[in-house]
């Protein structure tokens, strides 16, 4: 299994990983919120969710898909939450088994719901470590108008009244990342275990490579991550993160011929950074269409890697000759 993205249910297939296997479990999950098909994670009772009105065609891509209101359209949407954080409850025990004592799982999950994910998660035996802030360039924003909403309806005084006011949230230029450890060896000390098992410290120099912010002794070591996408972090996923943000997190909590687990893979990126950096890897994804996607760009990578190596090989062999 060990270098694989293998097609499933991650909640299922992480069962044949051995205890202690894992030195680090670096995951973009679903966030619950109905971004997609794979990400309506609740029981959903509303066959309006991912449709479209004329409307919103017209807005652009942006508004395209109709996801839920915050307040939900039935009583049933308010158990979302819940569900949300029994489900993330369903696999974060297995989880917890298979990664070595004191290692990191880190995960995307989202601002509305990372709280349920940090619950689950401590209820199964997790430590939450810190909340790391992924800072993007750009964002889509989809907050509307109000006095755009009145100036339809032909209010004059409420259009003028509410002039500057918006629906909806602020433009989301940041995501969690949320970081855990499972607990080490009681009794002993994380210095033992990182000797024991190569895991529990975190490689300073991986911030100061990978974040693109000016760089002082102050934000050195910051939780902040300013990583930005270029324009090959796009295209496979709709969730997609860019490669050398998954490269910060890989090379931020584990050493070279490290295993990283990714159990919802999607386009393989976090499995790509592992392989980038010489690192094992192990992927799970229950979707076939992003398995195919995750092997090609492995075996595209690897064939990179390759060519440049015997390139390499070449010039130092001109050199001696």
């Amino acid at each position: 299994m060990i270098d694989q993205v293998v097609l499933g249910d991650s909640v299922q297939e992480i069962k044949s990983i051995p205890d202690c296997y894992i030195h680090a479990i670096i995951s973009d999950i679903p966030y619950g919120i109905c971004y997609d098909k794979w990400d309506v994670i609740h029981h959903n009772t509303n066959t309006a969710l991912g449709g479209a009105s004329s409307a919103q065609i017209e807005a652009g891509s942006v508004f395209k898909r109709r996801g839920k209101p915050l307040n939900g359209w039935s009583s049933a949407d308010k158990r979302i939450p819940e569900e949300y954080q029994a489900w993330c409850a369903s696999w974060a025990s297995d989880w917890l088994r298979v990664l070595k004592p004191g290692g990191s799982c880190i995960i995307f999950a989202g601002r509305r719901y990372a709280h349920r994910c940090i619950v689950a998660l401590e209820d199964a035996g997790f430590t939450f470590k810190d909340m790391l802030a992924w800072e993007k360039a750009i964002a889509p924003h989809r907050a509307q108008r109000v006095s755009e909403i009145y100036k339809r309806r032909g209010v004059e005084t409420e259009t003028r009244r509410w002039a500057g006011w918006r629906v909806a949230n602020l433009r989301p230029l940041f995501e969690p990342i949320l970081w855990f450890q499972k607990p080490y060896k009681t009794g002993g000390t994380l210095a033992d275990n990182i000797l024991e098992h190569s895991v529990g410290a975190w490689n300073e120099s991986a911030l100061e490579k990978y974040n693109t912010s000016s760089v002082t002794k102050d934000t050195m070591a910051s939780n902040i991550l300013r990583i930005s996408a270029d324009k090959l972090d796009h295209g496979y996923h709709e969730a997609q993160k860019p490669l050398k943000l998954m490269e910060c997190l890989v090379s931020l909590v584990t050493t070279e011929d490290a295993i990283v687990l990714d159990p919802f893979a999607g386009s393989g990126t976090t499995c790509v950074a592992a392989q980038n950096l010489g690192r094992h890897f192990i992927g799970f994804d229950i979707e076939k269409k992003y398995v195919d996607i995750a092997k090609k760009r492995l075996s595209a990578e690897r064939s990179v890697k390759e060519t440049v190596s015997q390139h390499q090989q070449v010039i130092n062999t001109s050199l001696f000759d």
